[in-house]
């Protein structure tokens, strides 16, 4: 397996009323990617499930134990491939997703719910913050910030791959990419992504840091559990020079 972070299917506490649920690889260019699901119950209970992992009982007892589920949230153009499941199985859970997702899941086939855009829109303010960060290219993805945990969440703006949890020649391919553990960073092709609004990537990340997060949540690899800002700046260190 691509991913070592067993065992999958259960909610594994991160922080207050924060949680990461680790799943098995999926298929993305041709190359085996972990996945990953956060949780917050929101103070009204609910559960907030970012970047659905597949549904099965295990997973769906694990997070019920939690609270029923509130909101779906399709974070950027890759994450979103189990969302439809989970939404039929919660009907009366809100559907988000950053913009573009449902084009691009109707353009391969894969069914999608309704959903409102995360966009400029923040429907949980003083709660959980939204930033919509968007590069010139394809790369649209939504991050958020849990203000009572101080926990920033992101999706692939940085990935930080543990070569030792990895299969050959993905563990070299990552490793040459740059973005392993220690030093996970943005990736190289999203990073060119963002050539023509490197103004806008560098503003979105002094967002970010301004929140003085604590902790980060990263959908590929080892999260950053302390030390949260000065994560942040190596990771975006050569944005922000």
């Amino acid at each position: 397996m691509a991913s070592g972070y067993l065992p999958f299917d259960v909610a594994k506490p991160f922080a207050d009323d924060i949680w990461i649920m680790d799943g098995p690889e999926i298929r993305f260019m041709g190359l085996p990617f972990s996945t990953r699901a956060t949780l917050v119950r929101m103070s009204d209970g609910r559960v907030w499930v970012h970047s659905p992992i597949r549904r099965n009982a295990a997973a769906e007892a694990s997070i019920r134990s939690l609270g029923s589920v509130g909101h779906l949230i399709a974070p950027n153009w890759i994450h979103y491939a189990y969302v439809d499941e989970w939404a039929k199985s919660h009907p009366d859970a809100r559907i988000w997703a950053a913009p573009g997702v449902s084009d691009r899941a109707r353009k391969k086939g894969i069914p999608f719910p309704d959903a409102a855009s995360l966009g400029d829109v923040n429907p949980w303010s003083g709660e959980i913050e939204t930033l919509f960060v968007e590069g010139s290219g394809i790369h649209k993805e939504c991050v958020f910030f849990h203000h009572a945990s101080k926990t920033l969440i992101l999706t692939d703006l940085i990935e930080n791959f543990e070569p030792s949890q990895l299969r050959p020649p993905f563990r070299w391919l990552v490793q040459a990419a740059g973005i392993a553990h220690p030093d996970g960073q943005i990736p190289p092709d999203m990073a060119l992504s963002f050539r023509k609004g490197r103004p806008s990537l560098r503003a979105a990340i002094l967002q970010m840091l301004d929140w003085e997060p604590e902790k980060v949540i990263v959908a590929h690899g080892k999260c950053y559990e302390a030390d949260g800002v000065k994560e942040l700046r190596r990771a975006f260190r050569r944005v922000l020079r």
